[in-house]
């Protein structure tokens, strides 16, 4: 069934308002996957916080015009489904990269971080980036360490003095 103008043009506008606001990109072949496989993928996709869908090519490239995504428009070619990142840089890449360890038949085709298109290859990479609160965790240990060594320092004054205090003490008991 062939798609008319207005739902075309729908498609390219929510795609491209997903694409204006996200953070990374992954388009994989999906050729072999069973209809059972896409309801798996899609519901994983979901919980994860990441817009997923099949896009014809000619469509895909007109949503993705303008927008940091425009350097994968040569490598749309094939039947691909498109995964942006919504929460964090790494989500699609996560969830894309689990369902493809687990079913050989999605194959990453492109993979986009930044306004620039990475080698598929690195996807491992891009799935490993910290989550928006892993980051701030990240963060706040880093800032947190120069007090806590701060705070140990000044207090290890008032411990020496004690423990010299307490060897003079014994060396008058003793002599």
């Amino acid at each position: 069934m062939s798609l008319t103008l207005e739902e075309k043009k729908t498609i390219v506008t929510e795609v491209a308002e997903v694409a204006a606001v996200a953070h990374s990109a992954v388009a994989a072949e999906y050729r072999g996957l069973t209809v059972g496989d896409m309801t798996e993928l899609r519901d994983e996709a979901r919980s994860g916080g990441v817009y997923l869908r099949v896009v014809k090519n000619t469509l895909a490239r007109r949503a993705i015009k303008g927008t940091d995504f425009e350097c994968m428009d040569e490598g749309l070619v094939g039947p691909l489904i498109i995964a942006f990142s919504q929460e964090d840089p790494g989500g699609a890449a996560r969830v894309i990269e689990k369902f493809s360890n687990g079913n050989k038949k999605l194959v990453v085709k492109l993979v986009s971080l930044g306004g620039k298109l990475l080698d598929p290859t690195d996807i491992k990479a891009v799935a490993s980036l910290p989550t928006k609160d892993e980051a701030i965790a990240q963060l706040m240990s880093v800032m947190k360490a120069p007090a806590e060594k701060l705070v140990r320092t000044i207090n290890e004054v008032p411990g020496k003095l004690v423990r010299v205090i307490a060897a003079v003490k014994d060396q008058k008991e003793v002599g």
